[in-house]
C-alpha cells in the first residue's frame, strides 16, 4: 500500500501540472496565433514582439524560431518550422511515460500486496482450531489483503482516464500546429515572392 500511496500522490501532482498546461494552451493559443498571422503580413517586428510575450505557449515558440529566420528561402523556412515543431513534441508528451508506468504497475502492486497478505493469513491459520477465533482473524486478514488489489485498480483507472484525455489534447494540438504552420508557410511564401498581402490587395481592387 505504501508504493500505491506514493503513486497516488505523484499522479495527483502530475495531473494537476498537465491540467494547468493544457488549460493555458487551449485558452490562449488560438487568439494569439490569429493575431500573429494577421500582424505578420504587415510588420514582422511586431509579430516577433507578440510571440516573445507569449513564449510560454508551444506554438509561439515554434513560430518565434521560424520567424527569426524569415529571410530564409521557403524550403529552408519550412525545415526550420518542422525542426522547431519536433523540438516541442517532448513538452507536449511530457509525463506520458510516467503515466503509462503508473497505469501498468498499480494493479500489479495491488495484486502483490494481496498475495503477501494471503500468505501471512494462511501461515497463521491453525487447522486444529477451525471455526474458533483464529479462523475469524484469518478471514478478516484475507478481506484486508484484498484492499490492496482494489486500491491498485482504483489508481490505475484514475490515471487511465486522465492519460486518455491528455492524449486527446496532444492529438488535437498536433493537428492545430500543422494547420497554423501551413498558414504561416503560405504567408512567408507570399512575402518571399513579393506578393502583396490580402489586406492590401482588397482595398486596391475596390478602388479600381
Amino acid at each position: 500500500m505504501w508504493p500505491l500511496l506514493g503513486f497516488s500522490i505523484a499522479a495527483i501532482a502530475l495531473i494537476a501540472e498537465r491540467l494547468v498546461f493544457w488549460a493555458r494552451v487551449n485558452r490562449r493559443q488560438k487568439p494569439v496565433v490569429q493575431e500573429v498571422l494577421r500582424i505578420y503580413q504587415q510588420d514582422l517586428g511586431t509579430a516577433l514582439v507578440k510571440l516573445r510575450q507569449n513564449a510560454d505557449l508551444p506554438i509561439a515558440r515554434i513560430f518565434l524560431e521560424a520567424l527569426e529566420v524569415d529571410h530564409f528561402p521557403p524550403h529552408a523556412f519550412r525545415l526550420t518550422l518542422e525542426g522547431a515543431t519536433q523540438a516541442e513534441l517532448p513538452m507536449l508528451r511530457r509525463f506520458n511515460s510516467i503515466f503509462d508506468m503508473i497505469i501498468t504497475s498499480s494493479p500489479l502492486l495491488g495484486l502483490l500486496g494481496t498475495v503477501l497478505g494471503l500468505i501471512r493469513s494462511f501461515a497463521s491459520l491453525n487447522l486444529g482450531s477451525v471455526g474458533s477465533e483464529s479462523a475469524v482473524q484469518v478471514t478478516g486478514g484475507i478481506s484486508e489483503a484484498l484492499v490492496s488489489t482494489a486500491a491498485g485498480l482504483i489508481v490505475a483507472v484514475f490515471m487511465l482516464l486522465f492519460a486518455s484525455m491528455f492524449r486527446g489534447f496532444y492529438r488535437r494540438q498536433i493537428a492545430a500546429i500543422q494547420e497554423y504552420s501551413s498558414q504561416l508557410e503560405v504567408l512567408h511564401l507570399s512575402r518571399h515572392e513579393g506578393f502583396a498581402p490580402m489586406s492590401q490587395v482588397v482595398p486596391a481592387l475596390s478602388q479600381s
